[in-house]
């Protein structure tokens, strides 16, 4: 898969709604609720980040569930790329970026959405051909002002913001002509999971999925 190619499918997985919940599951008899529970609420794109031990049998779970498309966040090393790829992620999502790390992507067919906190970060990325990138640690890196001024000269290249975003700024971000959607995990929090709230969470879903519209 071309850097282009991966782009453009990371583009349009970023564009079916405007947030893409951010999940740590570590108990995987979760994971397909909370993905259907997510999905009726009208957010199908899930990133799974690899940050505990249930994290990929949670992925090959998620995968299942129709009407998702399931990501793998948190990806630094080829054999995460392959592990995920495995499990049944359909793109993957990184802090950051490396050479290596975007290789093992390329060679392996996945989507990946690369994270940049600065301009010559995202000049790299898109040299190579990547147009479409996670602006991460968003609120840490200046927020949504710093991204608007990011894009001023770069106008060509799209975010999605992660890292600090809840209900109250997500609105600010998504008014920027470069942001196409943002990451949060203010849809799922661990409390409501644990006790198997689901309709709570189809509930904060439906509002995010409203959000920028």
């Amino acid at each position: 898969m071309t850097p282009q190619d991966a782009s453009q499918k990371t583009r349009e997985i970023c564009a079916l709604a405007p947030v893409v919940p951010v999940l740590v599951v570590d108990d995987v008899s979760t994971a397909k609720p909370l993905a259907q529970a997510l999905i009726a609420g009208g957010l199908p794109v899930l990133e799974v980040t690899l940050r505990t031990p249930a994290a990929l049998e949670v992925i090959a779970e998620m995968a299942s569930v129709a009407g998702g498309i399931v990501g793998a966040g948190t990806l630094l090393t080829p054999a995460d790329v392959r592990a995920a790829r495995a499990a049944g992620a359909r793109f993957g999502v990184s802090p950051g970026a490396t050479d290596t790390l975007l290789n093992a992507c390329e060679d392996q067919d996945l989507p990946l959405l690369p994270g940049v906190a600065t301009a010559s970060e995202a000049m790299a990325l898109l040299e190579r051909g990547y147009d479409m990138l996670k602006f991460f640690p968003a609120e840490a890196s200046g927020g949504a002002a710093a991204l608007k001024a990011i894009g001023a000269p770069i106008p060509q290249v799209s975010f999605c913001p992660t890292g600090g975003i809840t209900a109250q700024n997500a609105p600010e971000y998504l008014a920027l002509g470069n942001t196409v959607c943002v990451g949060g995990s203010w849809v799922a929090p661990k409390n409501l999971v644990q006790a198997g709230d689901w309709a709570a969470i189809t509930k904060l879903a439906a509002s995010a999925a409203q959000l920028g519209r």
